[in-house]
């Protein structure tokens, strides 16, 4: 299936079908993200009920601790 991915075309395979199983895919499972979905910013709790689907447009923003 391809997703667009912070404005990136990338493949990706059909079992990571909802938001929760991309961001494991891509080891963000565990950190703080947020992300939009078609233009909809998603709370957290949404992310394993959303539905991935191709050519669906995704940003992913991470926080990377620092100072």
């Amino acid at each position: 299936m391809e997703l667009i991915i912070n404005g990136h075309r990338k493949y990706v395979e059909p079992e990571y079908n909802t938001v929760s199983k991309l961001l494991e895919s891509l080891s963000l499972g565990h950190k703080t993200v947020i992300v939009e979905h078609n233009q909809q910013i998603l709370q957290k709790e949404e992310h394993p009920h959303i539905t991935l689907a191709e050519k669906d447009i995704l940003e992913i923003v991470h926080f990377v601790g620092g100072g």
